[in-house]
């Protein structure tokens, strides 16, 4: 018999969850999660992927995942510090550091784990940590992991930033302070300060730390974000994902050879977690190298974007601050959304409602994003379906 205790909690906290629309649906994708996807039958723009280059389906990748699969096998066997580490595995982070321009890399099961990897590794209960409000739910749970005084910070405001760096100096109590930041904050598109952060960093001696997750492959001309300042030698720490813009799975941490031999020895993702699967090692060193070698897919996503934004725009939707092709339309109340997002489906269009707790309160938006496989003409469908919905639910006029 299961505890009466937990079915109670479990029966209000979901009833409370749909009563204020905050409650997620999942929806299973049959099939490739490409720019037109199939939900129940039905075929639907796509415009809810972190599969910005298109690279997911990519045919080059799949031939080099089908590739390693035969030789290798569907799993590494172990973690990485017993016999788990492949060659793969050495050409991947071999292959990122070049791609980011650092000494060295190391790669991770996920962007998930690197974030709760590096900071407790980095960092414990003697430090603290500078952390924008607007990070990733991933670099929460890792400051949360490490134990240090966790210090927030206002988004992007770089005064607010140095008068907390200075009190936290200043009061002698701790022994590191690593300063943290997404590069591309992910629900609104904007790009971090990274140059006044790091100059910052220099005056107050911080630890530098960037997730890049969403800038990976998007800024920089597809090297990201630090790249796109010229700042990899400033900074520290450089975390990204093989899962958005790479279109794989796993993630990295890359910096200098003395802080990923640390991370072998000391980061627990790592000591206690099997490895990438080959497949996955082999299909995401296949399109870092595509990245390296052309800027096609980038300018590509990047026209998509523009042209996605200019529409929503002159449709007159608040696409918000978007640096980036991520592209907001925030609606604001949590039940609008929900039926605005739920409308575009009906009318062939999948865009997720994201609704607090992963935006504040009020500020409830449908996110799209377009990639680098979207053509112009499902762009102008997508774009007609939102004028309809639109209007029809009193968002513009």
């Amino acid at each position: 018999m299961s505890s009466k205790t937990l079915d109670r909690f479990l029966k209000e906290n979901l009833q409370d969850l749909k009563e204020r629309g905050l409650y997620n649906e999942i929806d299973p994708v049959q099939g490739a999660n490409g720019p037109v996807i199939t939900i129940n039958g039905k075929e639907l723009i796509n415009l809810s992927s972190n599969n910005y280059l298109g690279l997911a389906t990519d045919e080059r990748l799949k031939e080099v995942a089908i590739k390693a699969v035969k030789k290798y096998g569907v799993g590494a066997g172990a973690v990485r510090t017993i016999n788990g580490t492949l060659d793969l595995h050495l050409k991947l982070e071999e292959q990122i550091a070049k791609f980011k321009g650092t000494e060295a890399a190391i790669a991770y099961q996920s962007g998930f784990n690197c974030n709760v990897a590096a900071i407790p590794a980095v960092v414990d209960k003697h430090d603290a940590i500078l952390s924008d409000e607007l990070n990733h739910a991933s670099i929460i749970d890792g400051c949360r992991l490490s134990k240090a005084k966790i210090i927030r910070f206002n988004h992007s405001d770089m005064d607010d930033l140095r008068k907390k760096a200075k009190e936290a100096v200043e009061s002698g109590q701790y022994n590191k302070i690593m300063v943290i930041t997404d590069g591309v904050f992910s629900m609104d598109g904007d790009i971090a300060k990274l140059p006044e952060i790091v100059e910052i960093a220099e005056e107050f001696d911080l630890i530098t730390y960037v997730d890049d997750a969403h800038g990976s492959g998007v800024t920089g001309k597809g090297a990201g974000t630090v790249k796109h300042f010229g700042l990899q030698d400033k900074v520290d720490l450089q975390i990204g994902t093989l899962s958005k813009a790479i279109g794989v799975i796993g993630g990295y941490v890359a910096g200098k050879s003395e802080l990923i031999d640390w991370l072998k020895v000391s980061s627990r993702p790592f000591l206690f977690s099997t490895a990438v699967t080959p497949a996955d090692a082999a299909a995401s060193t296949k399109a870092i190298e595509l990245l390296m070698e052309s800027t096609e897919l980038h300018d590509r996503l990047w026209e998509n974007g523009r042209y996605l934004k200019e529409g929503l725009k002159k449709l007159g939707f608040d696409i918000g601050q978007s640096e980036t092709p991520i592209t907001p339309c925030i609606i604001g109340e949590e039940k609008t959304t929900q039926e605005f997002s739920k409308r575009l489906y009906e009318e062939g269009v999948y865009a997720k409602s994201i609704v607090f707790p992963t935006v504040p309160r009020g500020t409830g938006r449908v996110r799209n994003m377009p990639t680098a496989a979207h053509t112009k003409d499902m762009l102008d469908q997508a774009l007609h379906i939102y004028e309809k919905v639109g209007k029809e639910l009193g968002v513009i006029k």
